[in-house]
């Protein structure tokens, strides 16, 4: 996932916490004087990196708040400027009066989501709705729209590059986007919204964490764990007292379900994730509630019938009911095949003498030996294969080379916020340097669920900047001395991550709001989810997928299984992700004026009207109480933007394939048309230039074997 909003969304979609404490602690200095706070002066390090070594946790908050004071007031300048109005003296003074801010920012919210202690929780909390009022006083400040608005008006008669007029569109459809044309009343009424909003969404972040780390199960029976191998034992040793821990992952679905046979441990480890935030200390019913009935108000004194049709402005999808077309298109062959898929699991239950009607915590673990049976591929045998290190370095670099000539080296002289972290710096073809690349894939209860990528240094020409971007990942981390070994999913979400790393280093903007990832939710994951298809590419896989003791390259036997059972368990995976997009957007089309009395009553309700709960063992991919997205991760009204997307990468690789696949030529011209492009460009037109035609649906439905 990558987070795609501006620096004034940061507090949206970075929180999280806990109280674990960070290496980051606290010294002497005085961290309100700038000659001694790190992050208020530009760093030494190489790409301007975030020197760790020098960076606490007492440094964040007055660096935070004095960048926020510098912006407030640049911004009072540029809006009561009496001079001509010029695109120099509005627009690119608007766009350079946060550097500060941004650049402590990006370092803050990095933390926050990847390593996060007690200090860091109580400034997220206190910032919150600071970001909230500083978004608020640009964007509702009617001196700075009309300037804008002016600027707007007259673009085309300024004589200025294509970029900088689009920078004028940009902050023009970001003013009306955020009330900029309210009355002086109801900007005051948003103003109230919009920091209450903003202190849910951090308050549903802490409490989500906080129930993930307390919703870890303890077993002291290894009898209980039957199913597991030694080595998945020894990572589970529960280091604060006996026996075994199993810590939730953001999912419904853990992965240990696929392993465990032990039937009654299966369905305690499901419901303990499935009831992680329902009716415990850790509930975020009320809530969710409260934010989507008052997302709904935001919606209708915006103007628009709900929260829903206002966010999607600017998408590709443009409106709910593109989305929800989108959806009836795909629901049908969906739970159809999740049908079928369950009736097979179910005769496996059978087959192994068991008398049982399936549920949702046995479907992974029989669905496993459907595959076995069907396809002779038991997930065990690929592991071996799949050591991260080296799917990262002979496998996503190396399908990076032979697409686009980049080049990496391991840089051990840069300080990281944890040990876990490895660094990289990457080179063009010519030896030219591209920027600096952090990977941190390990899960720690200080970090929060899930896949995402960001910046702590943004590409940009106006600040001969380039990028210093991070992946960060959930795997399981191992016991000392043991491989850390990955599913192929865990394979596909490292090159899925990278693929919006790329995106951000390809950047090739002369502004940094319009810079790389920073499109449309509906596009930015094109890129990454593209990225995912050479994982399995004959090539790549040979070149990484080598055994982690023996060095052996994994059989061709393996690789025809692998591919042959591409299809398999995806009326699954796409029913639940389906169900999952359809709860977001049913939240979100609400009323202004509906109460909900119930969210999962609610919930219910909106699985059953489009029939998403029609094969009763497929739960939604994310229950609406821990959906961490929709709910604090700046995808509101927007998880659908992965199926949106999931249809452009299908016909992109198709494209690559009917055109000499993996080769130089290919990768350079997708880099050149739409990878290097940023926001300067509308995204439809953009996609069509590159692929020749429209996107089609078909290669989507093939890969997924609907058709």
């Amino acid at each position: 996932m990558k987070n795609v909003y501006t620096m004034f969304l940061l507090t949206v979609l970075f929180t999280s916490c806990n109280d674990s404490k960070s290496k980051n602690e606290t010294t002497s200095q005085d961290p309100m004087n700038t000659t001694e706070n790190p992050l208020l002066v530009e760093s030494t390090l190489p790409y301007f990196a975030p020197d760790f070594s020098k960076i606490t946790n007492d440094h964040f908050k007055p660096a935070l708040d004095q960048g926020i004071d510098l912006q407030e007031k640049a911004v009072q300048e540029i809006a009561n400027a009496s001079t001509e109005v010029t695109f120099d003296n509005t627009i690119l003074a608007l766009e350079k009066s946060g550097e500060v801010l941004e650049r402590v920012s990006n370092i803050f919210y990095g933390l926050t989501g990847a390593h996060t202690n007690d200090t860091l929780q109580a400034v997220q909390e206190e910032m919150a709705p600071k970001f909230a009022a500083l978004q608020d006083a640009i964007f509702l400040n009617d001196k700075l729209f009309q300037r804008v608005k002016h600027l707007n008006e007259i673009k085309e008669s300024l004589g200025l590059e294509a970029e900088a007029v689009k920078l004028i569109e940009n902050y023009f459809e970001q003013f009306e986007k955020a009330g900029a044309n309210l009355s002086p009343e109801d900007k005051e009424v948003l103003k109230g919204y919009n920091a209450k909003l903003a202190a849910l969404e951090n308050q549903f972040n802490k409490t989500l964490l906080e129930a993930n780390n307390n919703g870890a199960l303890v077993f002291t029976d290894k009898a209980a764990l039957a199913g597991l191998s030694e080595a998945q034992l020894k990572s589970l040793e529960n280091t604060e007292g006996e026996g075994w821990k199993i810590p939730l992952l953001n999912t419904t679905q853990q992965p240990l379900l696929q392993s465990l046979e032990n039937r009654a441990t299966r369905e305690k480890l499901f419901k303990a994730a499935f009831y992680r935030t329902d009716g415990s200390a850790h509930d975020t019913k009320g809530i969710i509630t409260e934010l989507a009935e008052l997302r709904a108000k935001k919606g209708a004194l915006l103007g628009f019938p709900n929260y829903a049709a206002w966010s999607l402005q600017g998408t590709m999808a443009e409106v709910p009911e593109n989305v929800f077309k989108m959806f009836e298109g795909l629901i049908p062959a969906a739970t159809a095949k999740a049908a079928n898929e369950a009736a097979e699991i179910q005769q496996m239950v059978k087959t192994k003498g068991e008398d049982f009607t399936l549920e949702a915590w046995d479907w992974n673990h029989y669905a496993e030996m459907v595959r076995i049976a069907k396809y002779d591929l038991d997930e065990n045998q690929i592991k071996p294969y799949f050591e991260t290190k080296t799917v990262l370095e002979k496998g996503v670099f190396y399908a990076a080379r032979k697409l686009y000539g980049i080049t990496f080296k391991e840089r051990i002289d840069i300080p990281t916020y944890h040990e876990d972290v490895l660094v990289y710096e990457l080179f063009e073809e010519n030896g030219e340097a591209l920027g600096l690349f952090y990977a941190d894939y390990f899960a720690r209860p200080s970090k929060r669920g899930g896949a995402w990528m960001s910046n702590f240094v943004t590409q940009s020409k106006l600040y001969d900047k380039k990028p210093v971007i991070y992946n960060v990942c959930n795997y399981p981390k191992p016991a000392s001395g043991e491989p850390a070994l990955l599913t192929y999913d865990e394979v596909e979400t490292m090159f899925h991550e990278f693929g919006h790393a790329l995106h951000g280093f390809f950047a090739d903007q002369q502004y940094p709001s319009l810079s790389g990832t920073a499109v449309a939710r509906d596009f930015v994951e094109f890129p990454s989810q593209f990225n995912e298809n050479w994982a399995l590419y004959p090539e790549i896989l040979k070149n990484y997928a080598v055994h982690y003791k023996t060095g052996e390259q994994i059989p061709q036997t393996l690789l025809d299984k692998i591919k042959k059972s591409g299809t398999f368990n995806q009326g699954y995976s796409l029913t639940e992700n389906l169900a999952a997009s359809n709860l977001d957007i049913q939240w979100h089309v609400i009323a202004a004026d509906t109460k909900i009395a119930d969210a999962n009553a609610f919930e219910k309700e909106a699985l059953a009207k489009t029939k998403l709960d029609v094969v009763s063992a497929v739960p939604p991919r994310y229950r609406s109480t821990y959906f961490a997205h929709i709910f604090g991760g700046g995808y509101a009204a927007g998880y659908y933007s992965y199926l949106w997307t999931e249809m452009l990468h299908h016909d992109a690789y198709n494209w690559f394939e009917n055109n000499g696949g993996l080769t130089r030529a290919n990768g350079q011209r997708f880099r050149e048309m739409v990878l290097s492009r940023g926001n300067t460009l509308d995204l439809e037109q953009m996609y069509k230039d590159w692929r020749g035609s429209d996107p089609q649906i078909a290669p989507m439905l093939t890969a997924r074997g609907l058709e």
